[in-house]
């Protein structure tokens, strides 16, 4: 396992406060804190959310500049940064992709079954996917179970989405108390996860575990308060950082150098090693 082990900070995502954990960034100024710290702990991403006025998700096309430009200013091209298109029941397909169009962002997360429901219109989806392409917009695709990379895989053939390998996240566990299992870990890989450059997130305690497999597996993390509050020890983590830290640790047994933001770019699209399992 040659190629470098990259870490996505996810700091905030759309759900928890500053109730949950009294250092979770909501402002500008507080991702860009944050993201300055994870470069430093090893993060070569940004998964950024951002917040209204209320500390309600949103997808503002002007507080996502506010706070892409806070970021970019305080750590420079030091990390990639990407933007959610996360619905959590607010936003339908086509705001999503109008979010996208008018951003042109360096990076999106765009959840399959968000973005292209069951009845969902293809043709936009397949225009978006091109106009990224051509835009060189570095777009990750969500799944959430080990089915929908069959779905991909349709959705390939038939030129709605680009071929693999695509640049995907798989998740395990979920917003509710349901924390990441070993059994959603081996089904994403029985069902082929290593055709495609893949991110796992995990949520729960046990986070730090799922990215030690994800290391030693040939993928790579996306971790932080989005997902988890806890260190590998059962401590609540003291910041962001500390579990981006937590992470290059646990992923030390794999041997793979942490990624620079450069390495993640152009890691992207290219092909799986081989070996990788």
């Amino acid at each position: 396992m040659t190629h470098p082990f990259a870490i996505a900070v996810a700091p905030n995502g759309a759900r928890r406060t500053k109730a949950d954990h009294p250092r979770l960034p909501m402002s500008p100024a507080e991702i860009a804190r944050d993201a300055s710290e994870a470069l430093e702990a090893g993060a070569a991403m940004i998964h950024l959310h951002v917040r209204d006025a209320g500390g309600m998700h949103t997808l503002d096309i002007d507080l996502y500049r506010e706070a892409m430009k806070a970021v970019r200013d305080a750590v420079g091209d030091d990390l990639v940064i990407q933007i959610t298109t996360e619905a959590v029941g607010r936003y339908v397909p086509s705001q999503q992709i109008a979010v996208i169009d008018a951003l042109q962002p360096e990076s999106v997360s765009i959840a399959l079954r968000e973005i292209l429901p069951d009845g969902g219109e293809e043709r936009d989806v397949a225009a978006l996917f091109e106009r990224m392409e051509a835009a060189g917009i570095l777009h990750q695709l969500i799944v959430y179970d080990a089915t929908e990379l069959k779905r991909l895989d349709a959705l390939a053939a038939r030129g709605i989405v680009p071929d693999a390998p695509l640049a995907v996240l798989a998740v395990l566990g979920r917003y509710s108390e349901q924390g990441a299992t070993d059994a959603e870990f081996d089904a994403f890989r029985d069902a082929g996860l290593s055709r495609h450059q893949w991110m796992l997130c995990a949520f729960g305690p046990r986070e730090a575990h799922f990215m030690q497999r994800a290391a030693h597996s040939g993928g790579h993390a996306r971790v932080g308060f989005e997902n988890n509050l806890w260190l590998p020890d059962g401590a609540v983590a003291s910041s962001n950082a500390a579990i981006v830290s937590a992470t290059a640790t646990a992923a030390l047994s794999s041997q793979r150098e942490l990624a620079t933001a450069e390495e993640l770019r152009r890691l992207w699209r290219r092909p799986p090693p081989a070996g990788a399992a």
